[in-house]
C-alpha cells in the first residue's frame, strides 16, 4: 500500500491537536492511502450489469460521455463547494475523465481511489491550515474589512492554487468566528469550540474506510442514471431493512458522537435499555463486551456505525457496556443489557383527536399521522401473522377512532418521504371500495394497473389529506388517488415530485436500489417533478426553492407527461364544494395570526435563499442581525397579541419561552395547519349533506372515468 508524502505533516498536526504530552501519530499515525478491497471489483461489475439491463433507461450507453458524467458527479460528491481540490488537481485527475466506462466494465475502481486520495490530502491540508490559524488566536480576524463568503459555490471555479484555497479556508473559518461573536459567545469560547471541530474533522477523515470510498463512487455512477438509484453497502442494507420494518434486535438506544466518545442521545421507549433503567441519555460508552467471560473492546475514537454494529445482536443475547456519565470526575460503571426486538414506534402511524366547535355543534376529528410507508417484508415472507405494516396499523387506529365517535378523518402525510409501493396501494384501498390506485409503466409496454381488490372501505366518511414539499413517492401515490377519486380534500403545499418506482436487487455484497419504472396517477397524470398540487394550498416556508429542484441533475425525463387514464369510478365529492371550501378557508385565514405569520415566514425564507454572498463585516452583519431580529420580534409579537398572549421584549425572552414550551407534547390544536385542516373538514361535512353521516357515502352514485376502450384493456 502506498504511503502518502503528507504523512509527516499529518503526524505533526496530530501532536498539535492532541496537546501537551502527545506523541506524533496520536490521532492519525502515518497516512496510508486507501485502496480498493478485492471484493469491490466483482461488486462494481455486478452494479454495471444491473444498471445496464434493469434500469428504466436501459438504452443509456456506458461510453466516454457517460464517463465524463461519472467523473463530474464524483467530484461533486467529494467537493460540492469546490473548496478542497485545486484547478491543477482537477486538470491532472482529468486523465480519468474518459476512462471510467472501460474501468467499470472490468471492475477496476482504482481510479476512484486515486482521486479520493488526492482529495483526502487536500482535506488534511485544510485541517492543518485551520490549526495554524487557530494557534494564532481568533483575535487576528479583522471584521472591518470588506470581505464576504460565497454561499453557493456549486458552479464556482476551482481554486487556482494553494494560496487561493487557503484564502477560501480562512474566510470560512472567519465566518464561523463572526457567527459566534454575533451569537454573543466570548472569543476564548469560540476558539475552543473551533479547535474541537477541527479535531473532529481530522477524526472523520482518519476514519474513512475503503468501503466508504467505494460506496461514494458507485453512487456517483448510479446517480448519473437517476438520483434515486443507490448502492447500499452491507451495513447500509441492514439499516434500510430496519427502516422499512421499524424493528431491530438490539438494546434500543440512539447513539451519536461527541469529541471521540460514543454518546447515548436517547433511549427508545419500551426498549431493553429503557426498561432496564441503568443506561441514561448523555452517558458515554467507552467499551463493549459480548459476555462476562469476554474482554471489553475499547471503542473510544470509533465510528458510530461500527459501535452500533458491535452493540446490536440477536434477541436474548447479553451485551456489557462500560459507561461513564457526562459529568467530569464520575466513575465508570458496567451495564449489562439483554438484547430484544426493538420497535421503532416513533416512526409508526399514530392517532390523535381534535374536538372542534362550529355552528352550534362539536365535531370529533380524528388525525392519523403516517411518517413513512413501512412493512416488515421478512416477517411477511416468514408467515408471521403479526407482521408490522403501515396499513395494518392504520386499520387499527381508524377502528379505535370510529369507536370513539369520529365525524371526520385527517391523514397527515407531511414530511413522509415514501417507502413501500405495496403499502401505498393498500392504504389507499382502505378508502376505496375497490378499483385502481396507481399505474406503473414499463418501457415499451402499456402501464400495469395496481388495484385494491377489497370490496369494502374501512372509512367512507369525510376525509382530508395533509401534504407538503417533503411528501414524496408513496405519499404522492396515496394523495393522488384520493384526489382523483374525489374521496377527500387534499390540503397543504405542492408535494416533492418523485414519480419513479425503485426495486431492491440483492448483490453478493450489499444491495442496489434501482429505478425500474415510472408511476402515474389513475387519471393518467405523472408526478415526476410536478408532484401533487393540493386542492387548498397552505403558505408553508420550505427549506428549498422549488424552482431550483426541477434543475437537479439525475431527474429522469418521462417520455410522457401523462398516460391515458385507467377506468375508475369517481365519487366526485370534492369538486362540487371545492370553490366554497376555498372561499371559507380564505376568509378564515386572511387575518388569522398563524397564517399571517406563515405567509411572512415563507416570503422571508425565499428571499434569504436567494442570497449569494454573506458579508464578513461585523458592522454590516450587526445591522443585518438587528433588522432580522426586529422583523422576527415584530412578526412573533403580532402573532402573540392576536392569540391574546403577552408579547416579549427581546429575542432572548422569546427563545426562553419557546424552550420552556418545547418540553410539552404538542397537541393537534396547537398546530395551526392541523387545526385549519380540521376546519376545512368540518366545512366539507357542512357543505356535503350526503356526507353528514360517516356511512352516507355508500349511497352516492360514482361516475365512470376513462374511455371504454381503455377500460376493456385493464
Amino acid at each position: 500500500m502506498r504511503r502518502s508524502a503528507f504523512a509527516p505533516v499529518a503526524a505533526t498536526l496530530a501532536a498539535t491537536l492532541a496537546g501537551a504530552g502527545a506523541t506524533a501519530g496520536t490521532l492519525t499515525g502515518d497516512y496510508d492511502e486507501l485502496a480498493p478491497l478485492d471484493v469491490h471489483a466483482r461488486t462494481s461489475v455486478a452494479v454495471v450489469d444491473r444498471l445496464r439491463n434493469h434500469h428504466l433507461i436501459k438504452s443509456k450507453p456506458l461510453d466516454d460521455e457517460a464517463s465524463k458524467a461519472i467523473f463530474d458527479k464524483y467530484l461533486e460528491f467529494l467537493d460540492p463547494k469546490r473548496m478542497f481540490l485545486l484547478a491543477s488537481d482537477v486538470e491532472e485527475l482529468g486523465k480519468y475523465r474518459t476512462e471510467f466506462d472501460d474501468a467499470l466494465r472490468h471492475g477496476d475502481v482504482q481510479p476512484a481511489f486515486d482521486i479520493y486520495n488526492v482529495f483526502r490530502q487536500r482535506a488534511l491540508e485544510r485541517v492543518e491550515h485551520e490549526v495554524v490559524l487557530l494557534q494564532r488566536g481568533v483575535e487576528q480576524f479583522d471584521f472591518t474589512l470588506d470581505e464576504s463568503v460565497q454561499l453557493d459555490r456549486e458552479n464556482a471555479t476551482w481554486p487556482a492554487d494553494r494560496a487561493e484555497a487557503e484564502n477560501l479556508w480562512r474566510l470560512a473559518l472567519k465566518s464561523r468566528v463572526l457567527g459566534g461573536k454575533l451569537a454573543g459567545e466570548p472569543l476564548d469560547g469560540i476558539g475552543e469550540t473551533l479547535q474541537k471541530r477541527v479535531k473532529n474533522s481530522l477524526r472523520l477523515i482518519r476514519q474513512t474506510r475503503s468501503e466508504d470510498v467505494f460506496q461514494l463512487f458507485i453512487n456517483a455512477f448510479a446517480q448519473t442514471y437517476d438520483k434515486h438509484t443507490q448502492y447500499f453497502s452491507p451495513r447500509d442494507s441492514a439499516d434500510f431493512s430496519i427502516h422499512m420494518s421499524l424493528s431491530l434486535e438490539g438494546i434500543g438506544a440512539v447513539l451519536g458522537t461527541a469529541d471521540e466518545y460514543t454518546v447515548v442521545h436517547r433511549l427508545v421507549k419500551g426498549g431493553p435499555a429503557d426498561l432496564g433503567g441503568d443506561l441514561k441519555p448523555t452517558d458515554r460508552i467507552i467499551a463493549v463486551s459480548q459476555s462476562a467471560n469476554e474482554p471489553f473492546v475499547d471503542i473510544v475514537g470509533w465510528r458510530t456505525d461500527e459501535v452500533v454494529e458491535l452493540i446490536r445482536g440477536p434477541k436474548g443475547s447479553p451485551v456489557l457496556l462500560k459507561v461513564m456519565a457526562a459529568e467530569p470526575g464520575t466513575d465508570t460503571r458496567t451495564v449489562e443489557i439483554v438484547r430484544d426486538v426493538v420497535k421503532l414506534e416513533e416512526q409508526a402511524a399514530s392517532k390523535s383527536w381534535l374536538d372542534l366547535r362550529q355552528r352550534d355543534r362539536t365535531h370529533r376529528i380524528g388525525v392519523v399521522t403516517v411518517p413513512t410507508f413501512y412493512i416488515d417484508f421478512k416477517a411477511l415472507r416468514d408467515g408471521d401473522p403479526n407482521y408490522t405494516s403501515t396499513t395494518r396499523d392504520v386499520v387499527r387506529l381508524i377502528g379505535e377512532l370510529k369507536d370513539d365517535g369520529m365525524d371526520g378523518l385527517i391523514v397527515d402525510l407531511r414530511n413522509n418521504g415514501g417507502g413501500s409501493l405495496q403499502e401505498a396501494v393498500e392504504l389507499a384501498g382502505l378508502f376505496v371500495d375497490s378499483g385502481p390506485v396507481v399505474q406503473v409503466s414499463n418501457p415499451r409496454r402499456r402501464p400495469d394497473v395496481y388495484r385494491d381488490s377489497d370490496e369494502s372501505a374501512v372509512w367512507s366518511g369525510p376525509l382530508a389529506v395533509m401534504v407538503n414539499g417533503l411528501s414524496a413517492s408513496a405519499s404522492e401515490i396515496f394523495a393522488g388517488a384520493i384526489q382523483d377519486y374525489g374521496l377527500g380534500v387534499v390540503v397543504g403545499s405542492q408535494t416533492f415530485g418523485k414519480g419513479t418506482v425503485q426495486s431492491l436487487i440483492p448483490l453478493h455484497r450489499g444491495e442496489l436500489k434501482l429505478t425500474e419504472r415510472h408511476f402515474y396517477r389513475i387519471s393518467g397524470v405523472g408526478t415526476e417533478q410536478q408532484g401533487v398540487v393540493p386542492d387548498i394550498e397552505f403558505p408553508v416556508p420550505e427549506g428549498r426553492l422549488r424552482d431550483d429542484r426541477a434543475d437537479d441533475i439525475g431527474t429522469i425525463d418521462s417520455p410522457y407527461a401523462q398516460v391515458p387514464p385507467t377506468s375508475f369510478k369517481s365519487f366526485d365529492r370534492v369538486a362540487p364544494v371545492l370553490e366554497a371550501l376555498q372561499l371559507r378557508h380564505a376568509e378564515r385565514t386572511h387575518t388569522h395570526p398563524e397564517f399571517a405569520y406563515l405567509r411572512a415566514r415563507k416570503e422571508r425564507v425565499e428571499r434569504v435563499q436567494r442570497r449569494t454572498d454573506l458579508s464578513l463585516q461585523e458592522e454590516a452583519r450587526l445591522a443585518e442581525k438587528e433588522a432580522d431580529d426586529n422583523w422576527f420580534l415584530e412578526v412573533e409579537n403580532a402573532r402573540l397579541l392576536a392569540k391574546g398572549e403577552t408579547p416579549v421584549a427581546s429575542i432572548d425572552e422569546l427563545n426562553e419561552r419557546r424552550e420552556a414550551e418545547s418540553f410539552d407534547e404538542p397537541a393537534p390544536e396547537d398546530d395551526a395547519l392541523v387545526l385549519e385542516t380540521a376546519n376545512i373538514l368540518v366545512d366539507f361535512i357542512d357543505l356535503s349533506v350526503p356526507l353528514a353521516s360517516a356511512d352516507a357515502s355508500a349511497a352516492q352514485t360514482p361516475t365512470l372515468v376513462g374511455s371504454g376502450a381503455r377500460a376493456a384493456l385493464q
